[in-house]
């Protein structure tokens, strides 16, 4: 078994919900050798109190605080003191299942160093099936991923040894995507691993449900952070919005 450290990127903002849940899953991995890099971005309620107390009861845990600056950018900070040889990535609502580490880990050996998996999608308090699982193609490429993401952060997983350590853009929507997408410019493809290892909560009130503002930023997106041409922008945002209807809309 490969014992590499995996660096694991996680952005809080008022998370004192389900925090310590998400710590306890990277807790409960199988695999053990990672290091838990959270950047609390100015939360008002008790979230750095949480993650304090966690973080004092297992050593992994790092905590870091910055003034309220947005999710690019706390996830950048993570990013920057990371000393891994791997990322992944998990937001401070989300959930791995106890494979997660391992399994991608034994897939990343053979692929061009970056891998990502299928999810199951739950409701946000009960963690009961809200959609079907997301099960993720075999492999997808640069322009796949302008079409539709289908690498969530939270199954995202990438040898930086192999490609390098890159940023995330400082944009509200769709950073995540601009990583993906970095990594993308260097190799064929990245592998998809059908198997769910993950558990994302729908939650109403999240930014990527807010689909009006969603498409404002898509389309920014293509112009401002990928240049691309208006026909081709047009084109992509056809896509994109009919492949979103797809995955939550009618739960395809």
């Amino acid at each position: 078994m490969n014992s590499k450290l995996v660096s694991i990127i996680t952005p809080s903002y008022n998370s004192s919900k389900f925090i310590e849940e998400t710590i306890v899953s990277v807790q409960n991995q199988t695999y053990t050798n990672w290091e838990m890099l959270i950047t609390d971005d100015g939360s008002t309620d008790n979230s750095i109190q949480i993650i304090g107390c966690l973080s004092n009861q297992d050593s992994r845990i790092k905590i870091f605080s910055i003034e309220n600056s947005g999710p690019a950018v706390a996830r950048n900070n993570s990013i920057k003191n990371a000393k891994g040889s791997f990322l992944a990535f998990l937001d401070s609502d989300d959930l791995w299942l106890p494979e997660f580490l391992s399994t991608s880990i034994s897939q990343i050996s053979t692929s061009e160093g970056f891998v990502f998996s299928s999810y199951k999608r739950c409701n946000e308090i009960t963690l009961e099936e809200q959609f079907s699982d997301f099960i993720v193609p075999e492999k997808v490429t640069y322009m796949d991923i302008l079409k539709t993401n289908s690498i969530s952060c939270l199954t995202a997983f990438i040898d930086i040894e192999k490609l390098g350590k890159y940023f995330m853009p400082n944009i509200m929507y769709r950073q995540d995507m601009g990583l993906w997408l970095q990594y993308l410019k260097k190799i064929n493809h990245a592998v998809g691993i059908k198997k769910p290892l993950a558990i994302y909560r729908i939650r109403e009130e999240s930014l990527s449900r807010n689909k009006k503002n969603l498409l404002l930023h898509q389309w920014s997106f293509y112009r401002k952070i990928e240049n691309l041409t208006f026909i081709a922008s047009v084109y992509l945002m056809i896509i994109w919005a009919y492949n979103g209807i797809k995955k939550y809309d009618f739960n395809l």
